[in-house]
C-alpha cells in the first residue's frame, strides 16, 4: 500500500494517523518532490476509476492559470490534462491510497481511508 501525500495537507495527515492507528503497512510518497510521471498517473488513474479531471484540483493559482476549467473533458483531451498532472503535481487530488487489491482510492474522509484499508 502506498499513499501520495502533501505533507502540509490536513486530509493527508489525517489519513497517516488512521493508518497508523490501524496498523497498516504503508510507504509514502510525498509526490510534490517524487513526482509521478505521466505512465504513473495514468496507472493510478485505471486503479482509480476515474479520469484525470476527476481527480484534479481546479480552485489551485496553477490551474487557473492553465485554463483548466475551460479544457474539454474527453477522451480527446484525456492526454492533456494527465500532462498537466504532471507538470504540475500540486493539482493532483490527495491523498490517495493505493490498495493491495490493485485499486486505489482518493482518502480524503476516514471511510475512504477504511475503505483501502479493508481491500487488502
Amino acid at each position: 500500500m502506498e499513499i501520495w501525500i502533501n505533507p502540509a495537507c490536513s486530509k493527508c495527515r489525517s489519513a497517516l494517523t488512521l493508518l497508523d492507528a490501524e496498523g497498516a503497512d504503508y510507504t509514502v510518497r510525498r509526490y510534490l518532490e517524487d513526482v509521478p510521471t505521466e505512465d504513473e498517473i495514468r496507472a493510478v488513474l485505471d486503479r482509480l476509476g476515474l479520469e484525470p479531471w476527476d481527480i484534479t484540483r481546479t480552485q489551485e493559482a496553477d490551474a487557473e492559470e492553465l485554463g483548466l476549467k475551460g479544457w474539454p473533458r474527453d477522451d480527446a483531451a484525456r492526454g492533456r490534462w494527465i500532462s498537466a498532472l504532471a507538470a504540475h503535481p500540486k493539482l493532483i487530488q490527495r491523498p490517495i491510497i493505493t490498495a493491495e487489491d490493485g485499486t486505489a482510492v482518493v482518502a480524503r474522509s476516514e471511510e475512504a481511508v477504511r475503505d483501502a484499508l479493508g481491500r487488502r
